[in-house]
């Protein structure tokens, strides 16, 4: 395994073990429009950490980053409207700058899982 597997992993564990263990520091993230934000702060966050987990493994890794990808696109909207929440609440210009930085970083994070989606857990060794 590589370290940036390693790294990439342990984002989407701690991320989705957080969403466990503080689901409410995830309410602001979650747009009015949906229905039942606990339960869907809770399916995201298994489905984070458990997406992890399967980073980790090079025979679940590919369906992990598919599913992880498709947790980054679908949770998106909630990062938009967290931005959309603490501006309409005063934020200070350094929080509001973190939460615009924080857009761009979901593309960062799709294009990394789908970078390691085929990182082998083991260096090939040529049989020559």
């Amino acid at each position: 395994m590589t370290p940036g597997l390693i790294i990439l992993a342990s984002i989407f564990i701690v991320g989705g073990v957080a969403h466990l263990a503080r689901p409410e520091l995830y309410q602001p993230f979650m747009p009015g429009w949906l229905p039942a934000h606990g339960a869907l702060i809770f399916v995201s966050g298994v489905a984070e950490a458990l997406g992890g987990v399967g980073l980790l493994a090079k025979r679940t890794r590919g369906a992990a980053a598919v599913g992880l990808i498709l947790l980054l696109i679908a949770v998106f909207p909630g990062n938009v409207e967290v931005l959309r929440v603490y501006r309409a609440r005063g934020v200070p210009w350094w929080g509001e700058a973190l939460l615009w930085l924080r857009l761009p970083l979901q593309a960062v994070l799709i294009w990394w899982t789908w970078k390691v989606r085929t990182a082998r857990s083991e260096p090939e060794v040529d049989a020559d």
